[in-house]
């Protein structure tokens, strides 16, 4: 990736373009480059390139580069109108410049005396097409110094106006990122890379935040992640970065950081926790896609098209419920990868955990032993999710102790042998019975609840849930409401949060509509499909947040939703959130009962409504000055 170097016009104070005091500039409307406050008045050429505009009232020269590039050395701010007064230019249209040569003289004192700040700015107005990203310095510098370095896209994706492939953006991230000798490990999750630095320092965030295609970047000192927001194709330029980085091992355990107090300890347990789930989210919400589509084609308003006893049925219900029925096993080998332990042994405990013998047992509760006329009794572990969460960590824990216990020659057998049976057995006789009570008294709890405040839920719920997303906390609520569907079959909080997810598409949709800048509307109709689908963080991190208006447009919205559905005490039967989770309203077992179907329909127009003509007449528009990220304290897995 070829780069442009950026020279100082004067020596003063680089600031970046949000500090110069013009919206118009400040807003990126007019391109991306810097402002600089002079100290002296001599005006030098930026780049190397010939003058293609000297406006007539000598406040503005623009030259273009070989290479396409259009920069404009604007003098002050507001200096229109002096006509020309304070500056004395020497160039002219058709001259050729270099880099570092005077091509004007400022009077400083004049601009002053007229009311009129002296900044100037340095813009390149063409690098939504040309550049993908610049890197900016900050603070003083001598006229002729470096400041700026713009990164520019191959002369294809240029012509085209074409974002950057996966590889060219992977290429350029890890070389923003300090380089791969910077690099211990990366990991993603639904949405960011997150980066394990040697040196977070050597991260230069200025760039990255400049790129077409990154959201926002920040570093985690909690976590010692330097996460670099994506979006939901955040996959491919994993697999782009990998294939850069051979030297690293995919899916490997993320380095330790030591975090200390109850909090910190609160906060890596939510970390295991969601990163033992999140992995297993896109199937169980499939499943639950399916099994709602099985539903409604039983409908007997619909002249019931597929019998619910008929072979079709039941086995297209069988490859929906496997998820569910198998959960143990996908979530112990997910967590076991979190932790950098053996997932097929933990994959296999979990295969001990839903065993059909033990199964048949657990739901008669037939007894295993007793002692003292206790009776242990054995559980039906299909559907369950915490108890093989703590298995995934003890199997990890008893394994590491036997590989300092157990002759090299020994290890491949009796290790994995040794770690089934003793894990297997504490899971089912100790931790499995108090951990899957417990997570199912919470669950129906918070059903119970939800359901008993119906309106006022509703309202709090929806209001504040896509607060607690910001922060990182809705990933404490995720497994509860995944134990939710998988212990009672349904979830009346997930109905609420699920029209949280289409206000805030609907809002970044208003945003998308109404503004005229290309990267913002292509921004905001991606980040509107991805929220509607259920993924609400690329809306809520590229646009909402930076433009407050339109996250509290949302949240109003959410707020009218999520009242509607406790008034009609809707509720959902599948995992799956938002306009695509649809299908997840209707009831398996009663298809002709349509009353949560019903909620999901005028809770989601309502929503929308709301939501999109707030933030259409109240919340954005294209000269607001967007604010700085407010992002959610993230945690390894998270979505």
């Amino acid at each position: 990736m070829k780069e442009m170097i950026l020279l100082a016009p004067t020596s003063g104070e680089v600031v970046a373009l949000a500090k110069t005091g013009d919206r118009v500039f400040a807003s990126g409307a007019m391109g991306e480059g810097f402002g600089l406050v002079p100290s002296e008045s001599r005006v030098l050429a930026p780049v190397t390139g010939k003058v293609t505009l000297v406006a007539e009232t000598k406040h503005a020269i623009g030259i273009t580069t070989k290479t396409g590039l259009e920069v404009l050395v604007h003098m002050g701010i507001d200096t229109v109108d002096l006509a020309g007064r304070p500056f004395n230019v020497t160039v002219k249209v058709g001259d050729e410049v270099t880099a570092g040569t005077k091509m004007a003289q400022m009077d400083l004192a004049a601009i002053e005396q007229a009311g009129r700040q002296t900044t100037l700015l340095v813009l390149v107005t063409n690098a939504a097409a040309k550049l993908a990203g610049i890197d900016v310095q900050q603070g003083t510098v001598k006229a002729g110094e470096k400041v700026a370095t713009g990164f520019l896209k191959d002369s294809q994706a240029a012509a085209t106006g074409a974002k950057l492939s996966d590889s060219d953006l992977a290429k350029l991230i890890i070389k923003q990122v300090g380089g791969p000798d910077n690099i211990k490990n990366v990991i993603h999750c639904i949405t960011r890379l997150r980066f394990y630095l040697k040196d977070w320092h050597r991260a230069n965030s200025e760039v990255l935040k400049h790129t077409r295609r990154i959201l926002e970047v920040r570093y985690d000192k909690a976590q010692g992640q330097y996460q670099v927001v994506i979006g939901t194709d955040v996959a491919g330029v994993f697999d782009a970065i990998m294939a850069q980085l051979g030297n690293l091992t995919q899916g490997a355990e993320e380095p330790a950081v030591k975090s200390k107090g109850i909090t910190a300890a609160f906060g890596n347990l939510i970390g295991f926790i969601t990163g033992a789930m999140s992995p297993v989210i896109g199937v169980i919400a499939a499943s639950g896609i399916i099994k709602g589509l099985l539903a409604l084609l039983s409908l007997p308003q619909l002249g019931t098209l597929i019998l619910p006893t008929s072979r079709f049925y039941l086995t297209v219900s069988a490859i929906a419920d496997s998820a569910f029925f198998f959960l143990p096993i996908l979530v112990g080998f997910a967590a076991a990868k979190r932790l950098n332990g053996d997932p097929i042994v933990a994959a296999v405990i979990g295969g001990v955990l839903t065993y059909p013998q033990l199964i048949t047992w657990g739901k008669s509760y037939t007894t295993m032993f007793s002692i003292a006329g206790f009776k242990f009794q054995y559980l039906n572990y299909t559907y369950s999710i915490f108890p093989m969460i703590l298995a995934a960590w003890l199997a990890k824990k008893v394994s590491d102790r036997l590989k300092q216990w157990l002759p090299s020659y020994l290890q491949m057998i009796f290790n994995p042998l040794l770690t089934v049976l003793v894990v297997s057995a504490i899971t089912l006789v100790v931790t499995g019975p108090i951990i899957q009570g417990f997570a199912n008294g919470i669950a129906n709890l918070i059903n119970w609840l939800v359901g008993v405040s119906g309106w006022a839920g509703g309202l709090v719920i929806g209001g504040f849930y896509q607060v607690l997303v910001i922060f990182g906390l809705h990933w404490g609520v995720v497994p509860l409401v995944a134990q939710q569907i998988a212990g009672s079959g349904q979830s009346s909080l997930n109905a609420i949060i699920s029209s949280t997810m289409v206000a805030q598409g609907a809002a970044v949709l208003a945003v998308a509509i109404k503004s005229h800048r290309a990267d913002t509307k292509e921004l905001g109709f991606a980040a509107a499909i991805s929220a509607f689908c259920g993924v609400t963080e690329p809306a809520i991190y590229g646009v909402n947040l930076r433009f407050r208006k339109v996250f509290i447009s949302g949240l109003v919205g959410s707020a009218a939703g999520g009242l509607i559905t406790g008034l009609m005490h809707g509720s959902m039967y599948g995992f799956t959130g938002s306009l695509i989770g649809f299908s997840s309203f209707f009831n398996p077992k009663n298809p002709a009962q349509l009353t949560s179907f019903y909620a999901f329909l005028l809770s989601s127009l309502v929503t929308i409504i709301i939501s999109f003509t707030l933030t259409y007449l109240w919340g954005y528009h294209d000269q607001m000055k967007p604010g700085e990220p407010v992002l959610k304290k993230a945690r390894p897995g998270q979505a």
